[in-house]
């Protein structure tokens, strides 16, 4: 890792100091030889000036060549004396007579022009660079001329003592690189081994780094989000513990199984269910032979909705109610509860309640029976009173006794039922027929509204007793309405049957309890007309045998619609779009 982060760290200083190098060398360095020409160019300017001044003060006094040695030494650059006609009549490094013809140098030409003139070339006499200073004379003109190989030494000096300075950088660059490739390394070493530790799980581990630089930000945020973690799987491990022993604590037996149908988890109680040993990981048909239970559960696995069964051979001799539910994870859960007692205890009740009544109806019936001797025999008004009296309350035990019976049948499931195809409109016209002096003695009539031209699979006379108890209800609030209308509709796979009476109507806080046995809206009403309070829990149950389902519909001043629904037994004509089924009157 140190070797690594030094690399890095010399790579950087290595660019850094090399563009830095570069920059100086292209920017300052030619800045400042530019500099140096324009110092130089200004200097042989004003010695030419004065070089000029001198020859027209001297000229015939002095000899050329002595003038342009003076002032060569004096301005420690070339001289020249040039005539108008270019011919050279002295010059400080070469001999004049052995010198071209100067006519067409550019700077001679400007000082012929009576200009200052300048140039930069290489002198053909010397091959040397030089630059060139020209002044016009009186006889010609005088020329200075400074070698530029001096500029370009102090450029190469400049160069030189840059590269060294860079080289002094590089080398400082490298200490600095290893000091801090060793700090950033063993710094980053502690962060590795931290999170190393947290990765196996110790979440107690810290990491004392401090500092204001990013390496210690990372590391106090990451000290930070340790001890979050160990407090949230904390937490977390202390809610498990919790749940786990409140599963263990349940007399149900819960299971989760995964996507593969193994065993992911399981309580006590379902330790106990198992035929064989139980673990995470062991398939589920090795645990549980029952197929209901193996079948429901590939079909949560599959379908995604949770679904209630009834088991019968996980345990022998007893029975079970399982619900089981899709998890998030893609497996399933399923929960188990004993249901043996239950169902013992329901079967109880039903026995104790057939038995019962069974056991009451020859005394109810010897007692309606003396009493009708008597009422037709007494003459005196208070002893009729009192014998009516008597028979209205046998007459309701014995119709509470037969209504017992045969709800406690239809629950067991010992109701027979001679299921057959049978035409719709056949079951309204029945009904119909069976309460006709019924509804006329009340001054009300019966209206079929309609059926479709179906056929429902059902107990001809099953269906009947569901009419009759029905309409038998909707005859107790239908008075002084005028009728009571029943009917039929199409519906999916299934035809709905209702009855509707036109009276006050039911509150909405009522309706989900109407199909419980002995519930009563108005007890006392229901009391008066005889009831019983068994009509529409007998009426849900012979429904629920064929299959079907019971519901109804009811608005306050508009009266009630109480309606069940049949499987279709065999369809005649094409199903026409589907009608509201549930109306309410306006």
């Amino acid at each position: 890792m140190r070797q690594r982060i030094f690399l890095k760290l010399l790579i950087l200083i290595v660019v850094v100091v090399g563009v830095s190098t570069a920059a100086l060398d292209l920017l300052v360095r030619r800045s400042w030889e530019g500099s140096l020409s324009a110092e130089l160019d200004q200097s042989l300017r004003d010695k030419a000036e004065m070089f000029a001044a001198a020859a027209n003060r001297d000229a015939g006094r002095i000899p050329f060549p002595q003038l342009a040695q003076q002032v060569a030494v004096a301005a420690r650059a070339r001289a020249t004396i040039i005539d108008r006609s270019g011919r050279v009549l002295a010059d400080s490094e070469a001999q004049a007579g052995e010198m071209e013809n100067h006519a067409t140098r550019p700077e001679f030409r400007a000082a012929l022009a009576g200009r200052l003139g300048t140039n930069t070339r290489l002198s053909r006499t010397l091959g040397i660079e030089f630059h060139y200073v020209a002044v016009p004379t009186d006889f010609g003109a005088v020329r200075l001329a400074y070698p530029l190989s001096s500029i370009r030494a102090e450029g190469a000096k400049a160069r030189k003592e840059l590269l060294l300075a860079s080289a002094a950088a590089l080398l400082v660059g490298l200490a600095l690189a290893l000091i801090g490739a060793e700090s950033i390394a063993r710094r980053l070493r502690r962060i590795v081994a931290f999170a190393q530790e947290i990765s196996r799980g110790n979440l107690s581990a810290r990491l004392p780094e401090s500092g204001g630089d990013e390496i210690g930000m990372l590391a106090m945020t990451l000290d930070k989000t340790a001890r979050q973690l160990e407090t949230n799987f904390r937490n977390l491990e202390s809610s498990r513990q919790q749940l786990e022993t409140l599963l263990n604590s349940m007399e149900d037996a819960v299971v989760a199984v995964s996507p593969k149908r193994e065993v992911a988890w399981f309580n006590g109680a379902m330790q106990r269910l198992a035929v064989s040993s139980i673990s995470v990981g062991t398939p589920l048909i090795r645990a549980v032979r029952d197929p209901d239970l193996l079948r429901v559960v590939g079909e949560v696995l599959t379908g995604r909705e949770a679904q209630t069964v009834s088991l019968y051979s996980l345990a022998p001799g007893r029975s079970f109610s399982m619900t089981s539910a899709p998890l998030p994870n893609g497996g399933a859960v399923c929960v188990l509860r004993d249901s043996t007692e239950i169902a013992r205890v329901e079967r109880t009740r039903r026995d104790f309640i057939a038995n019962v009544s069974h056991e009451l109806r020859t005394p109810l019936t010897s007692l309606l029976g003396y009493t009708e001797t008597l009422l037709d025999e007494v003459a005196d008004t208070k002893t009729r009173e009192f014998l009516e009296i008597i028979r209205r309350n046998a007459q309701r035990m014995s119709r509470l006794t037969e209504d017992l019976l045969i709800l406690a049948r239809v629950e067991s499931g010992e109701y027979p039922l001679a299921q057959a195809s049978v035409p719709a409109p056949e079951l309204l016209k029945e009904a119909q027929l069976s309460f006709t002096d019924v509804v006329k003695s009340r001054g009300l009539t019966i209206t079929v509204a309609g059926s479709p031209d179906l056929e429902v699979f059902a107990d001809r006379d099953a269906i009947h007793q569901v009419f009759a108890n029905l309409i038998d209800n909707a005859l107790k609030y239908a008075t002084g309405t005028g009728r009571i209308e029943i009917g039929a509709r199409e519906r999916l796979r299934n035809v709905e049957f209702y009855v509707r009476d036109f009276g006050p109507g039911i509150a909405s806080e009522h309706l989900t309890r109407l199909f419980e046995r002995f519930y009563r809206v108005d007890k006392a009403r229901s009391r008066e007309a005889g009831g019983t309070g068994l009509g529409l829990a007998i009426v849900k149950h012979i429904v629920l045998n064929h299959g079907g389902e019971t519901g109804v519909t009811s608005e306050l001043g508009h009266g009630s619609v109480f309606w069940f629904r049949l499987p279709v037994s065999e369809v005649k004509a094409e199903a026409g779009p589907e009608t509201a089924i549930h109306e309410t009157r306006t």
